[in-house]
């Protein structure tokens, strides 16, 4: 379990998270949700030690963040960030970098660091693009790839920020159910997102943040039920009639 207790950290003088007490477990998708600027990716790098720790503490299975190493920290967890640059290389290359953690020096793969990575490829779906360059990608299979690289990654948790963006629905919608696909096989799957219909629908949690504080923290089902949704954002997110999915409705201001 990831478990932040009464954290405080930002940059500089300005706190971003403050007193902020959550965890999440295996097995589960969960989705952080919440106006920009209110502190998802600043949560996310506190967990990875990458932002100073101003107050509290952060576990992971049970070990202090603080006496961890960047090694063992990612032996643990995955982080893919916004705005991934596009490496000059193969997909089978990106992909075998998520192995890094687990190689001492010199740094040479061997058999099993080839056989996980194109595992990975294949668990998403991009075997057959394994020695084409991640520049001739859609956009779509792109993601894939570095989905790929932290799976290669072998962690307990994966990390994700904003995963969807500039994707269209239906890689969207294929991306969503290759994360929901990790979690039933066991990861802990943290997802910064901005599409509230998708992540409600794909999601076994809901962590809302606002002001730097989580001001709501439940399944689905009950956040719907509790009004978080309408005073943040000014809409309301419904189950629609299929029983499956989640819509939402704007409220007028007129």
């Amino acid at each position: 379990m990831l478990k932040l207790n009464n954290v405080t950290t930002g940059y500089s003088n300005n706190a971003v998270l403050k007193d902020v007490s959550v965890s999440f477990e295996k097995g589960k998708l969960t989705s952080l949700i919440g106006k920009n600027g209110c502190g998802k990716t600043t949560l996310l790098k506190a967990i990875l030690n990458m932002v100073p720790l101003n107050n509290g503490e952060i576990l992971i299975d049970n070990a202090l963040l603080n006496n961890m190493t960047r090694k063992e920290i990612a032996k643990k967890i995955a982080y893919l960030a916004q705005g991934k640059t596009v490496p000059d290389m193969t997909v089978a290359q990106m992909v075998l970098h998520g192995r890094f953690p687990h190689l001492n020096y010199p740094r040479r793969y061997t058999k099993q660091d080839i056989e996980i990575a194109f595992s990975a490829m294949e668990q998403v779906g991009i075997t057959d693009f394994a020695h084409k360059a991640i520049n001739t990608l859609s956009g779509g299979m792109r993601q894939n790839a570095y989905i790929a690289m932290a799976l290669a990654q072998d962690t307990d948790y994966i990390l994700l920020d904003e995963p969807t963006t500039f994707l269209d629905i239906s890689n969207q919608l294929e991306l969503m159910k290759i994360m929901q696909r990790l979690a039933d096989k066991g990861k802990g799957i943290v997802s910064v997102m901005h599409d509230l219909p998708m992540a409600f629908t794909f999601s076994d949690r809901i962590v809302i943040l606002n002001d730097g504080k989580i001001v709501n923290d439940d399944e689905p089902k009950n956040v719907c039920a509790q009004k978080t949704i309408e005073e943040i954002f000014n809409l309301s997110i419904e189950l629609s009639s299929d029983g499956r999915t989640y819509n939402y409705s704007y409220f007028s201001e007129l």
